[in-house]
């Protein structure tokens, strides 16, 4: 496959930057290159010689998305509907990525024929952009949860924590898996090399699903910082008083039988954690 047809676009974010080093040959565009929520630059864009759009552009701050609505819904659902319209024009294939947060979180285990329930304006907005991905017939959604990569994520906020010694209060009450980017990359590749089935797939990091105390307890662990603790809370606790949050999905856990069905192992997170830690402190 010839990464050089490739366009990723949203390059400059985590996922971007990994998709950087596993396609350096594919063309990379952040905002300033190519803005996904202009019809009109999309439209003039040179798709010549595109024959993948990897898109990586999104807007990810969920609380911020309670007050910044309609900028959310341009990059989350407008963007994503003019990057499926050029797909259809010229038989493009678009990858996009999905999010958990399209769904209220009711289940402990969730499936790619689950209804949409998005609870926060963030979760409506990347099920909208979902919408729009399906719009077009050669797509493939991959569902994460709870990325981790090269960027602001909450592994290197906790690391930053034990760097000062402190001992954090942390929610108990929401469970997930971590998503790596280098397995998201990894999944991506998987479903592009051996030409799947076009549609959505579920991708997370396998493993035992935790919730993010149990998740920072890991995270200490791995550092040797075992004088450090972390005292549970609820997520009603953690954010009373606090105005503008969005409401969290409390399960988190995503059903990864049909990735593994074409043959995708995904690596444990605790596995994966270790190594990343071992990375950011090399």
């Amino acid at each position: 496959m010839d990464s050089s047809k490739f366009l990723v676009t949203g390059a400059n974010g985590q996922l971007g930057n990994a998709l950087r080093a596993k396609y350096p040959d594919a063309k990379f565009a952040d905002v300033n290159e190519l803005d996904i929520t202009n019809s009109e630059a999309v439209n003039s864009f040179d798709w010549s010689g595109i024959t993948h759009i990897l898109n990586a552009a999104a807007y990810t701050n969920v609380d911020g998305a309670e007050t910044n609505e309609d900028l959310c819904m341009r990059i989350n659902v407008d963007g994503v509907k003019n990057l499926a319209q050029v797909a259809s024009e010229y038989e493009l294939t678009l990858i996009h990525i999905s999010s958990d947060y399209v769904f209220d979180g009711t289940k402990n285990n969730h499936t790619e024929q689950e209804e949409f329930t998005p609870i926060s304006i963030y979760g409506k907005s990347k099920a909208e952009g979902d919408k729009q991905a399906e719009s077009t017939a050669k797509h493939y959604i991959l569902r994460t949860s709870w990325v981790i990569g090269d960027g602001h994520n909450f592994v290197r906020v906790m690391i930053g924590l034990a760097d000062k010694n402190i001992s954090p209060t942390v929610v108990h009450d929401q469970i997930g898996r971590l998503t790596f980017t280098s397995e998201l990359v990894r999944a991506i590749d998987h479903l592009l090399q051996n030409n799947a089935p076009f549609g959505t797939y579920n991708i997370s990091n396998d493993g035992e699903p935790a919730s993010w105390a149990d998740i920072t307890r890991e995270i200490f662990k791995d550092l040797g910082r075992d004088d450090l603790t972390v005292t549970n809370t609820t997520t009603e606790e953690y954010f009373a008083g606090k105005e503008n949050i969005a409401p969290r999905p409390l399960q988190s856990t995503l059903n990864l039988d049909k990735i593994k069905g074409i043959g995708f192992e995904p690596r444990d997170w605790k596995e994966n954690l270790k190594e990343y830690i071992e990375g950011e402190n090399s």
